[in-house]
């Protein structure tokens, strides 16, 4: 299960309707699709996704990655990661990390459909049903109040048991009604997380974790600038809502040292953004020595995988369900949830995906 090619492709999609949150809004975004193919016939996959025009700073740098898996057996991931990480050249931080991250997550992919074996079974088989919730509540026009609260429940009525919702694009005693109709809406057995998406400074941050605080959030996430370790370690001791964080986080040293400020109850790890699956389990090692639970951001066909394979693993994030989601044209599989709103990982060898061919051919672009 040697690998002999790794084939790079350029993907570019726009939303039907334009979403925002409390920094970023995004009405397109694009990824680069990453195969690499064995001697024994078989193709891994792997993927990152870039907003703004970063998947044409990913492309590239995965192309210029991709000799670096050749030869290698599609096992030999650890290797791989160290031909890559090169700080002085690749790595660190930044969008080379996701295009490392496509090329390693298809060799874990590749390397469970050689064996014959899930990559959750790979990872450790901890468990095969995890958690899982639904975010969205992002601002669109014409949504309002009545909208949020709608959208919200529809979550439910599928299944959700965790919903998460935006704030830090409104002024603040709105996003703190938005909360209150969301708890409402969805009563009190539902668990509401609340993100900011790194918008807020940390006095601004306390401040309104303090008016959120009467609406019990489960979480409150990304509350101030990724880099602001203390600014975040200030958050935390400033009010009782648990915070979670690291989506925009990279690599073990990054974490380690965002362990180590002391402001973070959850690490959101995003094995498609933080250097892959590799580098990921080095990641829930290092957490689980902290007593630390994983809950990553993003693609839950891959994360719950991740989630269920380490025992540490928390819960997924699912996309929302009332708008068309890119990643589910990408891919003919999808997950949902089960009635005690848990999701179950795939038992297809490897990430258990297969693409749509036909998707990805209408949105390849040079």
């Amino acid at each position: 299960m040697r690998i002999t090619e790794v084939v790079v492709t350029k993907l570019h999609s726009k939303r039907q309707r334009a979403i925002r949150n409390g920094l970023y809004t995004y009405s397109e975004s694009g990824s680069a699709l990453v195969r690499v193919r064995t001697d024994d016939g078989v193709e891994g996959i792997g993927w990152a996704n870039g907003h703004s025009g970063a998947h044409h700073v990913i492309y590239e740098a995965a192309r210029a990655l991709a000799p670096h898996a050749v030869g290698l057996d599609a096992v030999d991931t650890e290797c791989l990661w160290e031909r890559m990480f090169q700080p002085k050249l690749f790595g660190r931080r930044g969008l080379t990390l996701r295009a490392m991250a496509a090329i390693d997550n298809a060799m874990w992919d590749a390397a469970g459909k050689s064996l014959g074996l899930p990559l959750y079974k790979m990872l450790g088989g901890f468990r095969r049903r995890v958690p899982a919730y639904i975010a969205g509540g992002y601002y669109m026009e014409d949504k309002g109040l009545d909208g949020l609260a709608e959208e919200m429940r529809a979550k439910v009525a599928i299944g959700a048991k965790y919903v998460k919702m935006k704030i830090g694009g409104a002024p603040m005693r709105e996003d703190a009604e938005r909360v209150r109709v969301v708890r409402e809406a969805v009563g009190e057995d539902i668990e509401v997380m609340v993100d900011a998406n790194n918008a807020y400074s940390p006095l601004e941050a306390i401040r309104i974790a303090r008016l959120l605080e009467p609406y019990r959030p489960y979480w409150f996430e990304e509350p101030v600038h990724a880099e602001d370790y203390e600014g975040l370690a200030k958050v935390r001791a400033g009010t009782s809502i648990p915070i979670a964080t690291g989506e925009n986080e990279y690599t073990r040293y990054g974490f380690r040292d965002l362990i180590a400020c002391g402001g973070a109850d959850f690490l959101q790890a995003d094995a498609t953004v933080m250097g892959g699956i590799t580098e990921w389990r080095h990641v829930a090692s290092l957490a689980s020595a902290h007593r630390l639970p994983m809950a990553p951001h993003g693609s839950a066909l891959l994360h719950v995988h991740l989630v269920a394979g380490v025992s540490n693993g928390l819960i997924v994030e699912s996309g929302m369900p009332d708008l068309k989601d890119r990643a589910k044209g990408m891919f003919l599989e999808s997950l949902t949830l089960d009635s005690d709103g848990l999701m179950t990982a795939p038992d297809k060898p490897g990430i258990g995906v297969t693409l749509n061919e036909e998707w990805v051919q209408a949105h390849t672009v040079e």
